[in-house]
């Protein structure tokens, strides 16, 4: 058995043509800029390109990420992606796409998000209207707090119902897993005795934080068949097959 390791093309966020960006108000700091203008304004000027949020009245820039950050991200973006796929258990989309919590609230572009089957009606061509199922962010220097503290309460109140927050900064290399509890607050899970996080929105999916740690990532495809527990012939034919 072999899977097809595809990309799909990403839906645009906003079909509006973007338009000059106003000046900072303030010089930016760290990899994140802050623009104060209304969420309409917001959804006129820009377009496409980079990461761009809004919360509290300010489009919130981010800056290109680190060669980690990117590298991670892409890893857990990959392996999840191709399992939903695989199972269609729904669909995992990658910032920069938008996440409009709810009327009057953030607008969010977490770098990775899954929304099951039975939700797709959330999804337009544009953006998520309400919360995903899962959100995970990969942490850069200057969104360290604002991810662990801004971002966990807007997730929480919003109704995402699984919040990863993985951290690849030397010297940090921590990645943490909440669940919302039926009080509608994040409970956070610990990994079990072998360092693995089992999903409880992704049916079966399992994820090893020891990978993350890895100054190589491991090959997607071998990853995919550890978490589909593939039988060890078909494993081998596929690494017989690289060195074809």
């Amino acid at each position: 058995m072999a899977v097809a390791l595809t990309t799909k093309p990403k839906a645009p966020r906003r079909k509006k043509a973007p338009s000059a960006a106003p000046p900072l108000a303030s010089p930016p700091v760290g990899d994140l800029q802050r623009v104060p203008m209304t969420y309409e304004d917001y959804l006129d000027r820009f377009g496409e390109d980079g990461i761009i949020e809004w919360a509290n009245g300010e489009a919130l820039i981010h800056m290109p990420p680190s060669t980690r950050h990117q590298n991670v991200g892409d890893f857990v973006l990959a392996v999840l992606r191709q399992y939903v796929e695989f199972l269609r258990l729904g669909q995992v989309l990658s910032a920069p796409f938008e996440m409009k919590l709810g009327e009057g609230k953030a607008s969010r572009e977490p770098d990775i998000l899954f929304l099951a089957r039975e939700n797709l009606d959330r999804l337009t061509d544009q953006r998520l209207i309400g919360p995903a199922d899962l959100a995970v962010e990969v942490v850069s220097p200057s969104t360290a707090a604002h991810d662990r503290a801004t971002k966990f309460e807007e997730y929480q109140e919003a109704g995402v119902r699984e919040y990863w927050l993985i951290d690849p900064r030397p010297g940090k290399d921590r990645v943490d897993f909440w669940v919302l509890g039926g009080d509608g607050c994040y409970r956070p899970v610990p990994l079990d005795e072998n360092g693995i996080y089992r999903s409880t929105v992704v049916p079966g999916f399992w994820l090893d934080a020891g990978w993350l740690r890895e100054p190589k990532l491991p090959e997607v495809l071998f990853t995919l068949a550890k978490i589909l527990d593939w039988p060890e012939d078909i494993v081998a034919r596929l690494r017989a097959m690289q060195g074809a």
